[in-house]
């Protein structure tokens, strides 16, 4: 009965808890949220300052008494009762101020692959304690695949690599499992650390995340072309403490991701030592999916297609994949419902 009386305030969310981004998916009207996961906390108060874009504004100019941060690190809550109020913030942003009173949600979350069982616990509990009444995991490779309409259900391999902000998932799915599949914790995130390590070693200059994040979306490639692409890095000069402006290109970003970038092509070739011929076979003529936002680095997919001997191709909108295959699912829970993480204590009501 309350299950029903909730379902009439409440709008079912699926919802892509990423590291860097989350994205919200509601029940028959699309994605509506695609905000950083960041949040800004008064340390005076205690008090929760600003979510998502206004807090990501803030990150490194903040005076002393706010503190911006994010909640997950590596694709995994590091702090539960902050991550609940992002949650529960991102929730009542899609509902009405009338039914923000009883909202009580059925959500659908993606989660990277590999986490553990305690870490999938914390995600249920944060979930509930942002208001949701049912709490659905899924893994985001598997995720990606039916939000990029891949036959997951039938008996051939679909090979999806998501490059995120904290983690890239590589998974091979067939008949809706997944049969081989690896977890790094190197993506988007740590592909700033390397330019700004990068920066440090090469030109003696001290710039910060988001300087780092700009150059690789500006210029970031993975793969050398005939275009040489320039941009400026500002920063503090080690030596002399002052302001200084380095000029770098592409080739500069190259060298700075080549080993993370290394690790990650390992990953994916021992993914499909791991996976039976027959689907392997299927790959070779279906191809590897790139998701996530780390898959827009320019070159990534040739530089793939290279190193494993395979056909790879960039999802359409590869940023909502995920959040998409959320929703794909929200919208036939019965059917789908075997690519669910189900943990015993935490199965529905029957």
């Amino acid at each position: 009965m309350f299950s029903k009386f909730f379902g009439i305030f409440s709008k079912d969310l699926g919802i892509d808890l990423g590291t860097a981004n989350t994205l919200v998916y509601v029940k028959g009207e699309g994605v509506l949220i695609n905000e950083p996961s960041v949040v800004a906390i008064n340390q005076k108060t205690g008090q929760v300052v600003a979510i998502g874009s206004e807090a990501k504004k803030m990150v490194g100019r903040t005076p002393g008494h706010i503190t911006a941060l994010r909640p997950l690190v590596e694709g995994v809550i590091s702090d539960f009762e902050v991550t609940a109020e992002m949650l529960n913030y991102f929730i009542k942003k899609v509902h009405s101020p009338t039914q923000q009173l009883f909202a009580r949600p059925r959500v659908v979350i993606g989660i990277p692959s590999s986490i553990t069982e305690v870490e999938r616990r914390a995600v249920r509990d944060a979930a509930r304690n942002a208001g949701a009444r049912e709490v659905y995991l899924v893994e985001e490779p598997m995720a990606a695949a039916i939000g990029a309409r891949l036959p997951i259900q039938e008996a051939v391999g679909n090979m999806v690599i998501d490059l995120g902000g904290g983690t890239t998932d590589i998974a091979v799915i067939s008949l809706g499992g997944i049969v081989a599949s690896r977890n790094l914790r190197i993506a988007g995130d740590r592909f700033n650390e390397d330019i700004a390590a990068y920066a440090r070693d090469e030109f003696k200059l001290l710039i910060g995340e988001r300087t780092a994040e700009d150059i690789k979306i500006s210029i970031g490639s993975v793969w050398k072309t005939n275009e040489i692409l320039e941009g400026a890095l500002r920063g503090r000069d080690l030596v002399t403490g002052l302001p200084r402006e380095v000029l770098v290109t592409d080739s500069d970003i190259r060298a700075a991701l080549a080993k993370s970038m290394r690790t990650v092509i390992d990953a994916a070739k021992n993914t499909i030592e791991d996976t039976p011929p027959e689907l392997v076979s299927d790959i070779m003529h279906r191809g590897i999916l790139l998701v996530g936002g780390g898959s827009l680095i320019r070159g990534l997919d040739k530089l793939l297609e290279r190193e494993t001997k395979m056909p790879v191709y960039l999802a359409e909108d590869p940023l909502t994949t995920v959040v998409r295959g959320t929703g794909i699912i929200l919208e036939d829970l019965e059917s789908i419902s075997e690519v669910f993480i189900e943990d015993d204590y935490d199965l529905p009501p029957q």
